[in-house]
């Protein structure tokens, strides 16, 4: 597919959302790659405009260069601030206690510490991301290992037997604790399956998507 193509589904993608403002939104297309630009009105809507344009058949990666503004809201010191990051992560059941610990300087939040699985990591950010005041979110937690290579792979390929379409045309390699995805997939939602296979998995840091599309 065109680039000309691309940037014409990105921006009807992006106007289709109900969440975003598309017309704040700025949108080049060459060979595949999208550059987002523009300014939205919180940093959760960042995240979603990058997963609009990324859904979109022909795009190979996004590029996000967003700002966020907050123009219906006061400025939010950053000691207010992390005091409301930190007050969001004691109530979230999915993260367990005193395993992260935080950091705001200009509304960037940054996050450390060490979780067992990765969705305790994304469930950090997911809890923060629609805090007032967040301009950018950091995410520097560690996921520990807690299983052996051979069981991390066992265990993905056992989910995408689960869910894919057709899970031969997918192969998992697993190095240590980074898991590697080889192959092709009929779509782009196949590939998004398959990534979120191998995070589930307990004790994976990385996930290096090499799949195609068929």
């Amino acid at each position: 597919m065109d680039d000309k193509t691309v940037h014409q589904h990105v921006l009807d993608e992006l106007a289709y959302a109900p969440m975003i403002d598309a017309a704040q939104i700025g949108v080049t297309v060459e060979n595949g790659i999208v550059t987002l630009s523009g300014h939205v009105r919180n940093y959760a809507e960042k995240g979603i405009a990058e997963r609009v344009a990324l859904r979109v058949r022909g795009v190979r990666a996004v590029v996000e260069r967003i700002e966020v503004r907050y123009p219906d809201n006061p400025a939010i010191g950053d000691e207010a601030l992390a005091e409301r990051c930190a007050r969001v992560l004691e109530w979230d059941v999915q993260i367990p206690d005193d395993a992260v610990t935080l950091k705001v300087e200009r509304g960037c939040v940054t996050l450390q510490g060490c979780v067992p699985h990765y969705h305790q990591k994304a469930a950090v950010d997911q809890a923060l991301r629609r805090l007032a005041g967040v301009t950018d979110i950091v995410n520097l937690i560690a996921v520990k290992p807690l299983v052996q290579p051979a069981e991390i792979k066992d265990r993905i390929l056992a989910a995408l037997r689960r869910s894919a379409r057709d899970p031969d045309t997918i192969r998992v390699h697993v190095d240590g604790d980074k898991v590697i995805l080889d192959g092709c997939v009929d779509v782009w939602s196949e590939r998004e399956l398959a990534e979120r296979a191998a995070w589930s998995a307990p004790g994976v840091r990385a996930v290096e998507d090499r799949l195609t599309l068929a």
